[in-house]
């Protein structure tokens, strides 16, 4: 029986390798290394500083690299006529949309359209009306950009980005500024997208945003790539063991727990005085584990397998590259315990 040849692996829509960016003094960019496949949504995730949106500018060539690679459709978007082709089938919606706030939303649209060299007339402005309505700004076209809310603008962004049907949507931080009802309007609307094919790429700093939607992961920190993988793939290679929540009416008789069989590590849970957190060699234990604690007199009032949720990889992932500190809630840092691990390694886990 003849074996079918192996297929190759498909061009990635977004290549960087080994890229370096700085404004004077300042690096933006270090050594920046990611691929972006077809169809997938890919999050950028760091702190604020951490070269999120200079890697979107990089990838649109908005901004020239000081070295490396970059190729978005195999082509280089810092070529004069290559880049035109790759603006011409990218779309990009940034934090503080430039919008013109003495036209009309249809006129900015309007004026969008020409740029994207879609000449006026009824196909044009039907296609203007039918991404107004997707993004539920059709009934506001003819009022003043300058007197549209924060949200307004935003939708009008996003239906600006997609009026030439793009093959690669850009999003730095789509929702800042929002409300959660209009956030997470926007964040289903980019679901959408995803669905119909494009390849989406999104930066942000607010990890709830990226829980659930993301095909695929980016940790930057300092203008490098330090982990990049499927979250999945990139919590059991941090978490390789199986865990499990354990909860007691008297936390203190969980401690026998450390000693039972199969059990390769017990922590205090982050969020819940009454319970720890238990690594176990497999699930199957779980059972044998709840029967020895209750045999002892512990008296359990929860048991539930656990999978570590995005934003305790986040910080996993970036605790290492802070050496003597640790990553804060807003983005900064803050000192950490003695001892704290110094390690700097690039991790990418998966496909």
């Amino acid at each position: 029986m003849t074996s079918l040849p192996e297929r190759a692996p498909a061009d990635p829509v977004v290549l960087l390798e080994g890229v370096d960016r700085s404004f004077g003094e300042h690096r933006a960019l270090h050594d920046l290394t990611m691929r972006i496949d077809a169809g997938s949504i890919s999050v950028l995730l760091g702190p604020n500083g951490a070269g999120k949106t200079t890697a979107i500018r990089v990838i649109t060539g908005a901004l020239g690299v000081d070295s490396g690679r970059v190729r978005v459709f195999g082509l280089d978007p810092d070529d004069p006529r290559q880049g035109e082709e790759v603006r011409r089938r990218c779309g990009v919606v940034s934090a503080k949309p430039a919008l013109y706030d003495r036209l009309s939303g249809l006129d900015n649209l309007r004026y969008s359209a020409e740029l994207h060299g879609m000449r006026w007339g009824a196909a044009t402005r039907g296609r203007v009306v039918e991404a107004a309505t997707r993004f539920g700004i059709h009934t506001s076209l003819d009022a003043q950009v300058g007197g549209y809310s924060t949200g307004m603008k935003t939708r009008l962004a996003l239906a600006r980005a997609v009026l030439h049907d793009p093959e690669l949507l850009l999003f730095d931080e789509p929702t800042s500024g929002l409300d959660p009802e209009s956030s997470l309007a926007v964040l289903a609307m980019i679901r959408e997208m995803a669905g119909d094919g494009t390849t989406v790429v999104m930066c942000t700093h607010l990890l709830l945003e990226a829980e659930g939607l993301a095909e695929q992961v980016i940790v930057m920190e300092a203008g490098a790539a330090i982990a990049a993988g499927r979250p999945a793939e990139l919590i059991r290679g941090f978490w390789p063991d199986d865990a499990v929540r354990l909860a007691a009416e008297d936390p203190a008789g969980l401690a026998a727990v450390a000693d039972l069989p199969g059990v390769r590590g017990v922590r205090p849970a982050d969020d819940d005085p009454t319970a720890v957190d238990v690594d176990v060699d497999h699930l199957g234990r779980i059972p044998e584990i709840v029967l020895a604690l209750t045999t002892r007199g512990v008296r359990l009032t929860r048991v539930t397998p656990r999978e570590p949720s995005l934003e305790e990889l986040y910080f996993a992932v970036r605790r290492p590259h802070l050496p003597g500190r640790e990553a804060a809630d807003d983005g900064g840092v803050r000192l950490a315990a003695p001892g704290a691990s110094t390690r700097h390694e690039y991790q990418e886990v998966g496909a």
